[in-house]
């Protein structure tokens, strides 16, 4: 049996037809448009079109899974606030149901992920796994003993406001020092601009002549031209990286962490030295069984696999 995952992103609705075992058969996109009306047209229309193009009918489809960013109620399948999208206590399940006649699931989108992950990317033949997104914020999910953790009122696993600097930066969920503050994307490009205006000798200015030119990149590149003030960001984004990562290690325990997003695309140049570090930090770190450190494997696929399969893991 195939299923159809969904994932709704503030540019685009990307479709795509899963089978049981999260293999992804094909996909399709179309634009994100606004309002609850559009927005679950869209939804019907890029599932169509993703089953069109597999060759698979509708009638071979078990199930539709939504994943969408934001405040949501999986129970009751209801989008509670998802501003860019102006979405705001929108039964959306029930909406895509009567458009597919299917059945219709809702997730955060972290948390689909992580399922995504778990099922056919990072964390493929494991029990347990935690997800963290380095994106614009910090997003994170777990499945644990094979079933997505999500808390008793689903907004578990908030990790990215997690403090790990009392009384540092201000997040915009209202607390100061969060880790997605300072670990995220654009935490790394806020240090990384900090750092150009006490340094205006560094080589960052090289690779950035302007302010809004500075990427989640920028600090990596120029580190390895040697430059010091490079080093220093990295290296200072790297130690508050593995602070909460080894909150993360030390609260759950999973055997696999994989980190995604756009600043994974460092590699080994990001999770070595943070290996290093929780070697020193993780509570576990003798023991002979330790999380394994990796990066996310599916991409923007995982979404669309986890949303696809949420009926089989909740």
């Amino acid at each position: 049996m195939n299923y159809i995952g969904i994932d709704l992103g503030g540019t685009n609705v990307a479709a795509g037809v899963v089978t049981e075992k999260g293999e992804l058969l094909g996909k399709a996109s179309v634009p994100t448009p606004r309002g609850a009306e559009a927005v679950a047209d869209a939804i019907a229309l890029a599932a169509r079109q993703a089953a069109g193009a597999t060759g698979v009918p509708l009638s071979g489809i078990k199930a539709i899974g939504l994943t969408a960013p934001g405040s949501i109620d999986p129970e009751t399948g209801v989008a509670l606030r998802v501003v860019n999208m102006d979405l705001e206590n929108v039964p959306l399940c029930d909406m895509v149901s009567r458009r597919l006649d299917l059945p219709a699931l809702l997730e955060n989108d972290a948390n689909a992920a992580a399922l995504g992950e778990y099922v056919a990317g990072a964390g493929w033949g494991h029990k347990s796994l935690v997800a963290v997104t380095l994106g614009t914020g910090v997003g994170a999910g777990a499945v644990l003993d094979g079933k997505l953790f999500t808390g008793f009122n689903y907004a578990g696993m908030e990790a990215g406001h997690t403090v790990i600097r009392r009384g540092g930066r201000q997040c915009n969920c209202g607390r100061k020092g969060c880790w997605e503050t300072y670990a995220s994307a654009t935490g790394l490009i806020l240090s990384t601009r900090e750092a150009m205006a006490l340094h205006p000798e560094s080589a960052l200015w090289q690779l950035a002549p302007a302010s809004d030119r500075v990427s989640g990149r920028t600090a990596f590149d120029a580190a390895q031209t040697g430059d010091p003030t490079a080093r220093e960001v990295v290296e200072n984004y790297i130690t508050d990286l593995a602070c909460g990562l080894a909150n993360l290690i030390n609260l759950f325990q999973p055997e696999v962490l994989c980190i995604g997003g756009g600043v994974s695309a460092q590699g080994e140049a990001l999770l070595a030295p943070v290996r290093t570090i929780l070697d020193r930090e993780e509570f576990t770190r003798s023991s002979p069984r330790r999380t394994q450190v990796r990066t996310a494997r599916l991409g923007n696929d995982a979404g669309i696999i986890g949303a696809a399969l949420l009926g089989e893991y909740r």
